[in-house]
């Protein structure tokens, strides 16, 4: 992978706790930054194939590894051409430890 091939913007979404006005708890994802990445959408087997009858869209993404995306984990949320994307592991160091690959899909 190099520097050129990420050539979409994905946006950081950290889970965040807050308390709702009837003192409950709720999750939700807060902006932490916007990274270039790669998406290469899987096609192919059958749990992929039936992850994308069910809109759900599988990919691996590729972004650089640096102080932030280290941070990521699989709470984390991606948003890309505006829709968003949970990981559904925690993202890979790629073999030169320059990126970090993740496998998302959609959220919903």
């Amino acid at each position: 992978m190099r520097a050129g091939d990420l050539t979409k913007r994905a946006t950081l979404l950290e889970p965040v706790e807050a308390l709702d006005a009837d003192a409950k708890v709720v999750q939700s994802h807060q902006i932490r930054g916007t990274v270039w990445c790669h998406v290469r959408w899987l096609r192919g087997g059958e749990t992929v194939m039936q992850a994308r009858l069910t809109a759900k869209s599988p990919a691996i993404v590729t972004v650089r590894a640096f102080d932030l995306t280290r941070q990521i984990d699989s709470d984390w949320q991606l948003r890309i051409d505006g829709r968003d994307y949970e990981l559904r592991e925690d993202p890979r160091e790629s073999e030169d430890r320059a990126f970090l690959e993740m496998l998302i899909g959609r959220v919903g």
